[in-house]
C-alpha cells in the first residue's frame, strides 16, 4: 500500500525509498515487530479468558506435559498473522500477484487450522476437525495456488527470454534441468504447500520449536524470493529468473517480525500456544513461496527439519501398523528425544541448530551450479 508514495518522488527525496524492496522489507519487520510487542499480551489476556481451560494435552503425550502445559491458550498464531497480514498489505506492492498467491493460502491454512483449535478448546478434547476434512479443504486450496502459480509462471513467460517456467520443475546445482511436469505441476504444488502446512504442524508440539525454524526457512526463502526476481542476480548465479517474486521478499520481513513477537510469549515456559491457527498457516505460506519461486526441492532441504518429523510419525505409524511394534519411543520425533530424557529446552536448541545449518546448506544451491 505505502509503494503508492514512490510514485510521488522525483527522485532525490524521501518517497524514492519506497521503491526500494529492502527499505519496505524493513518496515515490514519492524511494523509486524512493534504490532506483536504491543498486542501479543493483550491478546494472551482474551484467550485465557475466553478458553478458560487451554488448550487440552493429549493423554498419550509426554506424561510431563499433562501438568506443565496444562491451562495454557492456544491460537497465538492469530497474533503472527495478524501481524503478518497487516504489515504485508501495508508494505508490499498490491499489483503483485505472487504476494496475492502467497497471502491466499497463509490466511485459507490460517482459517483451517482457527477451526481446528476452536473445535477442541470448545469441546475440551483433541480430536478437532477430521483430518479427513482438514486434508481435503487443504488440497482444495492448493490446487486454486498451484493453477495461479502456473498462471505467473506463464505471465513470466511471456515476458521474458528465459526457459519456459509454467508447468515446469526446477532442479537446484543443476542449472539447466526443467522437467516439464504440464498439468502434474498442479497436484505435485499441491502436495508441496499441504506436505509443508502439515509436517510444520507435527513439529510444533514443544515451546518454541516450530516458530524459529519456521523464521528460518522464511528468511531463506526470503532471500531465494529476492535473488530470482532480480534478472542481475539470476544472470550471475545462473538461476532461473521469475519476475515480481522478489516482492515475496517483504511477506517473509514480516514473518520473521511478527514470529519474533510471538517468540517472546511462546519462549519456554510458553505463554501461548501457536496452535493449528498458526502452524498450517505458515507451513502453507513456505510452501506456497517455495512453489512461486520454483525452489520446491530446496524446501525439502531447508525445512528439512519439518520433513523428519512428518516423516518419523508416518514411520511409526506404518511400521506399528505392519509389526505392532515402535520404532520410535514416541513420534513425532521430538517427543523420542523428550523420552530419553533430553530436556525440553534441550531439544529446542539444538533443533534450531539444526535448522540453520539446513538452512545454510539450502541457500548453497544458488551458487552451487
Amino acid at each position: 500500500m505505502l509503494y503508492f508514495l514512490s510514485e510521488l518522488s522525483d527522485g532525490g527525496d524521501l518517497f524514492n525509498l519506497f521503491r526500494y524492496i529492502t527499505f519496505r522489507a524493513g518496515g515490514a519487520f519492524l511494523t509486524a515487530l512493534i504490532f506483536g510487542f504491543v498486542f501479543g499480551r493483550p491478546l494472551i489476556n482474551l484467550l485465557r479468558k475466553k478458553q478458560k481451560k487451554g488448550q487440552p494435552i493429549r493423554e498419550d503425550g509426554p506424561e510431563s506435559h499433562i501438568l506443565a502445559k496444562a491451562g495454557t491458550p492456544t491460537m497465538g498464531g492469530l497474533l503472527i498473522l495478524s501481524a503478518l497480514l497487516l504489515s504485508t498489505l501495508l508494505w508490499a506492492r498490491l499489483d503483485n500477484g505472487f504476494v496475492w498467491l502467497v497471502l491466499f493460502v497463509t490466511a485459507s491454512f490460517g482459517l483451517i487450522g482457527f477451526a481446528d483449535d476452536y473445535a477442541k478448546v470448545s469441546k475440551q478434547n483433541t480430536a478437532g476437525v477430521s483430518g479427513r476434512m482438514r486434508l481435503g479443504i487443504g488440497f482444495a486450496v492448493a490446487a486454486v495456488a498451484a493453477v495461479w502459480a502456473m498462471y505467473l509462471h506463464g505471465i513470466n513467460d511471456a515476458l521474458t527470454s528465459d526457459p519456459a517456467l509454467s508447468g515446469r520443475l526446477a532442479f537446484p546445482v543443476f542449472k539447466n534441468t526443467l522437467i516439464n511436469l504440464s498439468y502434474l505441476f498442479v497436484p505435485f504444488a499441491m502436495i508441496v504447500i499441504v506436505g509443508s502446512a502439515n509436517a510444520v504442524n507435527m513439529t510444533d508440539g514443544l515451546d518454541g520449536l516450530a516458530i524459529m525454524p519456521v523464521m528460518i526457512a522464511g528468511a531463506s526463502f526470503g532471500i531465494i524470493a529476492y535473488v530470482v526476481g532480480r534478472t542481475d542476480f539470476t544472470e550471475y548465479l545462473d538461476v532461473h529468473y521469475v519476475r515480481g517474486t522478489g516482492e515475496i521478499t517483504i511477506f517473509t520481513a514480516a514473518l520473521i517480525g511478527g514470529g519474533l513477537g510471538f517468540l517472546w510469549y511462546n519462549a519456554p515456559p510458553a505463554a501461548v500456544f501457536m496452535g493449528d491457527t498458526g502452524s498450517l498457516a505458515l507451513g502453507g505460506a513456505l510452501g506456497a513461496i517455495a512453489v512461486s519461486t520454483k525452489h520446491e526441492i530446496v524446501l525439502a532441504i531447508i525445512g528439512g527439519l519439518f520433513v523428519v518429523e512428518a516423516l518419523s510419525v508416518i514411520i511409526q505409524v506404518l511400521y506399528y501398523k505392519r509389526t505392532k511394534k515402535r520404532v520410535f519411543l514416541m513420534a513425532p520425533i521430538h517427543h523420542h528425544f523428550e523420552k530419553k530424557g533430553w530436556a525440553e529446552p534441550q531439544i529446542v536448541i539444538r533443533f534450531w541448530i539444526i535448522s540453520v545449518i539446513l538452512a545454510i546448506i539450502g541457500l548453497a544451491t544458488l551458487k552451487l551450479r
